[in-house]
């Protein structure tokens, strides 16, 4: 299957935060979800990539080449719409037919009254909802093979955001087509993503595919003195109460058949990203 992205050695520098290396592999036909908390460099990866922050080290390659020159192929929607707000939401169409080839005034039409937008709408009037639907319709009008999504569900009423992402499952339906989305919405990420590439602190913790990820971790509780005795190499971290001890738990099949006695539930990615930044470390 050919990659739609891969990024080798990815490195952005500041003074006080450095993302990288970045070594990531997004395949054709499917959907990255990107996590990670507040200042992880979710934002930045993004636009490291796309070159628009310049990188201090490393290469990405995306649809097969530089990123600059398949610019036509990628659709993007970043953590703010980039529209004038003196605009109307019909003159972006006029602005991006000039811009882009293959841009289709009936698919732009489309999205638009699927959206609930008005084309006569100034855009400074748009809630930051609306905005992103915008930004979406937008994404999609020029019909690309890749999508760059950052933030692109926040505001959105569940609704809207079921029926987005059901634009998102029929996008990669073909296997020339990829989708990254970072999303705080973790639960949209395990409804459609077939990975899961987890920042924290400027580092890639891990990326897998999210079934694979959900079903090789657990969350186990028990009394401190039942952890005790657990071998170490299954833990990963751990949260205490005055009560009980939360862990999350690595291997998970083998430490059931390890630990029998013990229950181990399921883990969300919320509550794997919550082990990894408030946890104590194993």
């Amino acid at each position: 299957m050919t990659n739609c992205i891969e990024t080798k050695g990815l490195v952005k520098e500041y003074k006080t935060f450095t993302l990288g290396p970045i070594d990531l592999k997004v395949p054709g036909g499917s959907i990255m979800g990107l996590i990670g908390e507040n200042g992880a460099g979710k934002t930045t990866l993004i636009k490291s990539m796309l070159g628009i922050v310049k990188p201090t080290a490393g290469e990405t390659v995306m649809l097969g080449g530089d990123p600059d020159r398949a610019k036509e192929d990628i659709g993007m929607v970043l953590d703010d719409c980039f529209f004038s707000e003196y605009l109307r939401v019909r003159d972006v169409e006029t602005v991006l037919c000039r811009v882009f080839k293959t841009w289709d005034k009936g698919l732009y039409r489309d999205c638009l009254d699927k959206f609930g937008l008005s084309g006569a709408k100034n855009i400074k009037e748009l809630s930051r909802g609306m905005r992103m639907k915008l930004s979406l319709a937008a994404a999609l009008a020029h019909r690309p093979r890749l999508l760059l999504l950052d933030e692109a569900t926040a505001g959105l009423d569940p609704v809207v955001r079921d029926e987005i992402l059901d634009e998102f499952l029929a996008f990669v339906s073909d296997e020339d087509h990829a989708i990254l989305i970072s999303s705080h919405i973790t639960s949209d990420l395990e409804k459609v993503a077939d990975y899961i590439a987890y920042l924290h602190q400027g580092k890639l913790l891990l990326c897998d595919e999210k079934d694979r990820l959900l079903e090789s971790y657990g969350r186990l509780v028990c009394a401190r003195e039942e952890l005790a005795q657990v071998d170490r190499g299954y833990v990963v971290a751990t949260r205490k109460s005055q009560y009980s001890t939360e862990a999350l738990i690595r291997h998970k099949n083998d430490f059931k058949r390890t630990y029998p006695r013990l229950t181990v539930e399921p883990v969300t990615l919320d509550e794997l990203m919550v082990f990894v930044v408030k946890g104590e470390k194993a």
